[in-house]
């Protein structure tokens, strides 16, 4: 079987691990963690990062620094995993869920103003396959408005927007942005996440909020004599065991991530060299870069996706389709305002994830490529 995702061993995560039980402190924030935060501020430019157990904590510290209350708006796509929506709505937040591209499964970024009302308090975007939303017209949105945007960053570790001739980290745009490193994730942990605050006012509050609540990062770096309860929080620090492993990772992230796109263009030449107008590929727009995260095609119908993908499980290949949009949930659908988000509903409907991860093999892409070109052409 080609599964879908093997996680990436890189070596040295056993060794670090092992340093990091020898150094005597393995609970969070010991030696690794601070490694895994400075290298990531110092390599993507982030202002503050704090490594949490998930980019589902990383979403709801960014919630609670936000005081999102009961009744506030949060703009949210609908064709997301349900952390980006969950992290508000145990606030208390109403979501009110924006469509996707037509063109690309990312927020409609066109459709967002439309959107605000008095009752905003935050735009969430999603940076779908690690694809830069157009974070120059959002932010223009977003400013002019003085709504404070979340980046959820989950799937797009080292990915950029390009304007011009510069380029800029996704996860430095936002007042806060959010990171996963789950093992399906470029640079894995298992599970691990990782909040980046961009806005310097947030730094001090964001650290009690990790710290359950209290001021206990001051303490230890002796800036003050005694550490108490001061504000509200949760356990959102992950074991330094954790960043231990994940440190290994981001040792060897260029590494990484040179095969990644290696492997998602090979993709791309394998489908080109087909031409069917009956699959569609990814769309990479012109101000975004790709970091290899995910190759995903586009089939002409939900049943011909299902029929797919059982034919590539019946020849031991793994692919899978998600999202379920947000405001079709069980959950959300009677809390939603109604209105049909087509695109959102086309994509859920039609996208198909290929398998993707560092081991994947030339010969097991063309095997994944050949299956697929030969039912296409059979039904």
């Amino acid at each position: 079987m080609i599964p879908f995702n093997k996680p990436h061993i890189t070596g040295r995560e056993l060794e670090f691990i092992s340093d990091a039980v020898d150094c005597g402190h393995i609970s969070g924030n010991g030696k690794y963690t601070k490694l895994c935060q400075q290298l990531v501020e110092q390599q993507w430019g982030f202002h503050k990062c704090l490594l949490t157990t998930s980019c589902t904590d990383a979403l709801e510290m960014a919630a609670i620094l936000l005081d999102i209350k009961p009744g506030d708006e949060v703009i949210i796509p609908s064709f997301t995993f349900v952390s980006t929506a969950l992290a508000f709505v145990r606030q208390g937040a109403k979501i009110v869920f924006a469509d996707s591209r037509f063109d690309h499964p990312g927020i409609d970024e066109a459709a967002i103003e439309k959107l605000i009302t008095k009752k905003t308090r935050a735009i969430v975007v999603v940076h779908y396959a690690g694809v830069a939303t157009d974070m120059k017209l959002l932010m223009e949105i977003a400013n002019r408005h003085q709504i404070p945007v979340v980046e959820d960053a989950a799937q797009a570790i080292d990915s950029y927007f390009i304007n011009g001739d510069s380029k800029q980290a996704l996860g430095s745009f936002g007042v806060l942005s959010a990171f996963s490193f789950h093992e399906t994730k470029n640079i894995q942990s298992g599970e691990g996440g990782m909040l980046v605050i961009n806005d310097p006012k947030l730094v001090k509050r964001a650290e009690i909020i990790w710290e359950k609540g209290t001021n206990r990062a001051e303490f230890f770096r002796g800036e003050v004599n005694k550490y108490g309860w001061v504000d509200t929080g949760s356990s959102f620090l992950p074991a330094d065991t954790i960043a231990a492993f994940l440190y290994a990772q981001l040792l060897d992230f260029k590494n990484i991530q040179l095969k990644r796109i290696e492997l998602w263009n090979n993709y791309q030449r394998l489908f080109e060299s087909w031409d069917s107008d009956r699959v569609k590929l990814p769309l990479i727009p012109d101000y975004a870069t790709n970091n290899g995260h995910m190759f995903y095609v586009l089939l002409e119908s939900y049943d011909l996706r299902q029929k797919l993908i059982q034919h590539l499980k019946a020849n031991d290949v793994l692919a899978v389709f998600h999202y379920l949009p947000l405001h079709a949930s069980p959950y959300y659908m009677d809390k939603h305002d109604g209105r049909k988000l087509p695109n959102a509903s086309y994509f859920a409907d039609n996208l198909l994830r290929l398998p993707l991860f560092y081991e994947l093999s030339f010969e097991q892409q063309q095997y994944i490529f050949s299956l697929i070109s030969a039912f296409i052409k059979r039904n």
